[in-house]
């Protein structure tokens, strides 16, 4: 978990920088990263990229073998997903704030 620590964090990092950044700073190499999440050298690159998404399954993977916070690293996949989905709409702010809403009353009706 040293890695975000250190780092404060950045949240404007995409999933695919703080990924490789990890990686780098572990000194790993893409096929050690992948044999530790069961995925190939070539998908791994293209979680640094950008290029693909990991699963959820793969983001617990991920922080395991890169020694990163899991719900850091997961903020940072739901933030990407988010703002990849929302980017082109003109309403993308007011539809945060209504989903916002609108997981506040579903989390309560969970917790009932």
């Amino acid at each position: 978990m040293a890695y975000l620590d250190k780092n404060k964090y950045d949240k404007l990092k995409t999933l695919g920088q703080i990924l490789k950044e990890a990686r780098e700073s572990e000194s790993l190499l893409l096929r050690q990263v992948a044999a530790a999440v069961n995925a190939d050298t070539a998908m791994i690159s293209k979680f640094e990229k950008g290029e693909r998404k990991p699963t959820r399954e793969q983001i617990g993977l991920l922080a395991k073998a890169l020694k990163l916070d899991e719900k850091a690293l997961l903020i940072s996949y739901l933030s990407d997903k988010v703002a990849s989905d929302l980017a082109g709409e003109d309403v993308a702010k007011e539809a945060l704030k209504a989903a916002e809403k609108k997981i506040d009353i579903l989390k309560k009706k969970q917790d009932k």
